[in-house]
């Protein structure tokens, strides 16, 4: 069993080239993405984790305010480059948009002070264990994805484009869709500069 979840572990790599010819029914994604959200661990069981799940128009537009907005920030003469990178986001079949719940964060704060200052770190980490555990889950299943972070400049117009409760803070963008091109090899540092080990 470790060597089968250290295996899908490898095949979770950022694709950048995304399409939208997936095996898969949108609902059935859905409900890999819900799963994998719903079994990651948060601390005091919090479930600070929130998604919006996007796919075909409501996905694209995404990417459209993205761009909206970037071009209104990004140097004229780099932003042909930028709006190349956002078109092959929205080339695929769907977008996650991962959220930390605050009212959650702040309740657990104002329920146990004593670890206050702890909760935003805390619900950093569950955010980070459910985005490994989509895109790992993801992965398995074909679909290739890769995770983005244009916020805080895109929160507010995400915000009103999908109803989002005010208390939701945008944490990052994940495209998804068919694997156009796979990843590059990835490099790793050498092991006795990334580990300890005593017995």
């Amino acid at each position: 069993m470790t060597t089968f979840f250290n295996e899908a572990l490898k095949k979770r790599r950022s694709i950048y080239s995304l399409g939208k010819d997936l095996p898969q029914k949108n609902a059935e994604i859905v409900e890999i993405i819900k799963e994998a959200i719903k079994e990651s661990p948060s601390a005091f069981n919090s479930q600070s984790v929130k998604a919006v799940i996007t796919f075909g128009a409501s996905s694209d537009a995404i990417w459209d305010i993205t761009a909206d907005i970037l071009e209104t920030q990004v140097p004229k003469e780099a932003f042909a480059k930028t709006k190349e990178k956002l078109a092959s986001f929205a080339a695929g079949q769907g977008t996650i948009l991962f959220y930390t719940d605050t009212a959650i964060v702040k309740g657990l704060q104002d329920k146990f002070p004593l670890y206050a200052q702890n909760f935003p770190i805390w619900a950093e980490q569950a955010l980070g264990g459910a985005q490994q555990a989509v895109w790992t889950a993801l992965a398995q299943e074909g679909i290739g994805a890769s995770l983005q972070h244009y916020n805080p400049l895109i929160d507010d117009a995400l915000a009103a484009k999908f109803d989002v409760p005010t208390s939701w803070q945008l944490r990052g963008q994940m495209p998804f869709g068919s694997i156009k091109q796979e990843a590059q090899a990835k490099d790793y540092l050498a092991d006795e500069e990334r580990f300890k080990i005593f017995e």
